[in-house]
């Protein structure tokens, strides 16, 4: 069984916990791979990041932008978060809980030859220039060269076959459920229960905004940007730049994210934000 182990960076209690679980499952006869962060600061050898997807479990260790990273290169594999962060919608593992619970997960692993995990839909957008980003667990974004006054670019937001609005704005917001606590909340985006199958489109700074709008989950999705020097496709933590006049597609990934381990109280977590 192989095990990854994402720990977030300058963070002393994550590499000491990342240590400790990696002396661990060495010990249980469990192949143990680092990201090459982590290695630096356990002194270990790493593996990049992307080649997480070929383990059977990883385990962040962090907050939700470690998960996030981790997320990025574990593609299907059940991701386990412990939380060393502030909200933690992610994370839903006590650093105090994380040994026990990570070896109980490659105990079931050993017995049944699977994690059980729930699913989270991710987001890829693509452009008419050949080109595609990184999946995202929380929103793509798509913006002009710069913000601010006088700044931003002209979006059309297409829904399936219909427009849904069109006009000068910062930039435009897709976002998933699990994403709505992001940067959809601080652009005064909905709150999302992850239960719910829905996108949230939510524009940035428009001069003349629509309300947010919630779609289903497989609805098609295009935003056509002009009158900028260039525009700005973030995934999550990744940015592009790109050419305009260009037309994003924002859809599913065919394959979701995957979570093991306890589930996040979503109710519990949100009285963090005040």
């Amino acid at each position: 069984m192989h095990v990854g182990i994402v720990a977030q960076r300058g963070n002393d209690r994550a590499a000491d916990l990342a240590s400790r679980l990696r002396e661990t499952l060495e010990a249980e006869d469990v192949d143990i791979w680092v990201d090459e962060s982590t290695a630096e600061q356990i002194d270990a050898t790493g593996v990049d990041v992307d080649r997480m997807t070929e383990c059977n479990l990883v385990v962040s260790i962090g907050g939700d932008g470690t998960f996030l990273f981790a997320a990025r290169g574990a593609g299907s594999t059940p991701i386990l978060g412990v939380n060393l962060g502030e909200v933690g919608f992610l994370n839903a593992v006590r650093p105090d809980e994380a040994v026990e619970e990570v070896c109980s997960e490659v105990a079931t692993y050993r017995e049944t030859g699977a994690i059980p995990s729930r699913k989270a839909p991710r987001l890829v957008a693509s452009g008419d220039g050949d080109w595609s980003t990184h999946p995202a667990l929380n929103e793509i974004s798509v913006q002009g060269a710069q913000r601010g006054h006088g700044q931003g670019g002209e979006f059309e937001i297409r829904v399936g076959d219909t427009t849904y609005d069109a006009g000068h704005a910062d930039g435009v917001l897709v976002s998933t459920p699990t994403g709505s606590t992001a940067y959809n909340l601080s652009e005064d985006g909905p709150l999302v229960n992850p239960d719910v199958d829905g996108l949230v489109i939510n524009q940035m700074c428009a001069t003349d905004p629509m309300p947010p709008l919630v779609v289903d989950l497989d609805e098609d999705i295009e935003i056509h940007v002009s009158e900028t020097p260039y525009a700005v496709v973030s995934s999550d933590a990744t940015r592009r730049q790109v050419a305009v006049p260009e037309t994003v597609s924002v859809s599913l990934t065919p394959e979701p994210a995957r979570i093991a381990g306890p589930s996040a109280d979503f109710y519990k977590a949100l009285e963090k934000l005040d």
